[in-house]
């Protein structure tokens, strides 16, 4: 799997809105007016950024690439992704729907590394569960919990993991706080997966436990 990061204005603009529309109140305050006018003063810097974030990923993209198959035993269901640097969004997936990510074009080259990945294995858990568990009924919502939560655990609970950024703690005080029982509960399950190769056993033992939580979603 290859991934590009891209410059898509319409792309990006259309995302903050819809998110604005379902209430989230870190874009209650952005209008296209405002977003376009913000384009114009930033579009050179986000290119040069471009660059940056593109050349510190292929430092760890072939490795990550494989990295994510050996675990989850999961082959990429696209040969190319595609990272929209966005001009609001910190990081965002697009739950499965195509292998498209959008990651805020400001940070760190290197830093940025491990949100990128996590908003990739995200996609890549929700492609799983579409393919091979949709009979089990779940919600979007708890979907997108165990696969928040698998995202977490495959950035940082495995030695591999610390020759692609310096970050690797399993951390809890994130913008989710109506996961953290469940991610600390499933936290020795995916180390007993990594240990017998048997990833499907995470996910089974996660969507058990996630019927637990009917209602949980993004919003709480």
């Amino acid at each position: 799997m290859k991934l590009y990061f891209i410059i898509d204005k319409e792309y990006d603009i259309q995302t903050i809105l819809s998110l604005k529309k379902a209430g989230l109140k870190q874009y209650e305050n952005m209008t296209r007016g405002f977003l376009e006018s913000r384009y114009k003063t930033e579009i050179a810097a986000m290119k040069l950024k471009q660059d940056d974030y593109q050349e510190s990923w292929d430092e760890i993209g072939d490795r990550f690439s494989d990295y994510v198959e050996k675990i989850t035993g999961y082959g990429w269901f696209y040969p190319r992704y595609e990272c929209v640097l966005s001009i609001a969004i910190r990081g965002a997936s697009n739950w499965g729907h195509g292998p498209r990510i959008l990651r805020i074009y400001n940070e760190d080259p290197y830093l940025m590394r491990r949100i990128t990945a996590h908003e990739i294995i995200l996609s890549h858990y929700f492609e799983i569960y579409r393919r091979h568990y949709s009979n089990e009924r779940l919600t979007d919502g708890q979907v997108w919990a165990l696969a928040e939560i698998a995202a977490f655990a495959l950035t940082s609970l495995t030695e591999d993991v610390k020759g692609f950024w310096q970050n690797t703690e399993y951390y809890t005080n994130h913008n989710y706080p109506q996961i953290v029982e469940l991610q600390n509960k499933l936290k020795k399950v995916f180390i007993e997966s990594v240990q017998n190769k048997d990833f499907d056993y995470y996910i089974k033992m996660g969507i058990e436990m996630v019927r637990g939580y009917p209602d949980i979603s993004p919003m709480g």
